[in-house]
């Protein structure tokens, strides 16, 4: 990755107490510039391999998806759809609120 001009699409803290925090690609190839996923927000239309728990809670233990280096183009691409999720949330909130 070191010849790529493009150094803002991949980024690795080899310090993290938890690197790699997913199996199944080359820790040389570990990006976690997306440690925190931003497709989550887009729950079954992430796109990612995920479960949910019985709680209800979406776990994405097995999801590599955002962490290799290759997809930063396409997690980018989804940014408008990911501002539509929070206009629309932001928007039930205050019908919510005018409600009470």
């Amino acid at each position: 990755m070191s010849e790529n001009k493009e150094h803002y699409r991949f980024f690795q803290n080899r310090e993290c107490e938890y690197f790699p925090c997913h199996q199944g690609i080359d820790p040389e190839d570990f990006n976690c510039l997306f440690c925190y996923c931003p497709l989550y927000a887009l729950g079954k239309r992430c796109g990612g391999k995920f479960e949910y728990s019985p709680k209800g809670i979406k776990m994405c233990t097995d999801c590599v998806f955002p962490h290799r280096a290759e997809n930063y183009p396409l997690i980018i691409e989804r940014y408008r759809e990911i501002a539509d999720v929070v206009r629309r949330e932001d928007a039930w909130h205050e019908r919510e609120a005018g409600d009470k």
